[in-house]
């Protein structure tokens, strides 16, 4: 008989915890803190943990918008760095 160490469990739940979170989009967070859905794009689309699905391309002319998708936990940590940033200069 094989002996569980009970690992198998925490990785399954590893695997989950994506769905257990809350995700964002621009236009949420947006509203949510008061700005542009295009400040928000620019503050979020190069932070780690940030699901972006599609790419920019641009033909003739025209940019396709990659669609950023911002876990809950990433968002406060986000407001918390701009709330520390701003005490700090104002």
């Amino acid at each position: 008989m094989k002996m569980s160490s009970g690992h198998e469990h925490e990785h399954e739940h590893e695997a989950l915890a994506p769905f257990a979170v809350r995700h964002y989009s621009v236009t949420e967070i947006a509203e949510l803190w008061g700005l542009a859905p295009n400040t928000v794009r620019r503050i979020f689309e190069r932070e780690p943990e940030v699901i972006a699905l599609g790419r920019t391309i641009s033909a003739r002319g025209k940019h396709r918008r990659v669609t950023l998708r911002i876990p809950e936990p990433v968002a406060k940590r986000v407001w918390t760095r701009l709330q520390i940033q701003a005490s700090a200069h104002g």
